[in-house]
């Protein structure tokens, strides 16, 4: 006679519940602290080429990207000025073509940032979007600012909350929702009308004065 199948005990299934619960929390601690490594990564990006713009304007008393006296400062690799007007021309998401490029080739060959010195490209941010800077005001804000894009919300927040008030329609931060395709679009001119809404797919571009 075979003899009946014996179940799990009480004590073993509360073993493997606490097993679970114990790999789920390590999941979601993992995850929060990727999210939280990506926030500090992108707030210092922005701080960083701040500093290193304020930097250059004191050392060569110019703007980079601007700057009418770059070419003869540094003539390898290949050198492009600005027109010297004291605005740099150009948006964000720009690689070549306009001093808002030129501004990166400038910040590089003084050594203020790091990467290629004959690379006009804004660099990428930590979530596959790119830091770069405008001369023409966006969302509201006047003169030259710096936008990260592709932020999804909780970041986007996050960061505007460290840096502001945590409001994309006011305040020195603004975030502006991407709802087209590229990862890299053209911000708005005017302020948000709306505020960061984290639904696990919005993603936004977050700007600032420099």
């Amino acid at each position: 006679m075979n003899k009946a199948q014996q179940g799990f005990t009480l004590i073993e299934l509360a073993i493997v519940l606490v097993i679970v619960g114990l790999l789920l929390g390590g999941v979601f601690k993992g995850q929060e602290l990727i999210t939280q490594a990506k926030i500090r990564n992108v707030t210092n990006d922005i701080t960083g080429i701040t500093t290193a713009f304020h930097s250059y304007q004191e050392r060569y008393r110019a703007i980079p990207g601007d700057d009418a006296g770059a070419a003869a400062r540094w003539t390898s690799p290949a050198t492009l000025s600005g027109n010297g007007n004291g605005q740099i021309s150009g948006n964000y998401n720009d690689t070549s073509g306009a001093e808002s490029g030129y501004f990166w080739q400038h910040l590089r060959l003084s050594g203020l940032i790091a990467g290629s010195t004959s690379d006009f490209t804004p660099p990428q941010n930590a979530v596959s979007g790119v830091s770069g800077v405008q001369g023409s005001g966006a969302l509201g804000l006047t003169g030259l600012v710096l936008c990260s894009s592709n932020l999804p919300a909780k970041i986007a927040q996050a960061i505007d909350s460290q840096l502001d008030d945590g409001n994309a329609m006011t305040g020195q931060v603004r975030g502006e929702l991407n709802t087209g395709t590229s990862t890299n679009p053209a911000v708005g001119a005017i302020a948000p009308t709306t505020n960061y809404v984290d639904n696990g797919n919005n993603v936004y571009a977050v700007c600032k004065p420099v």
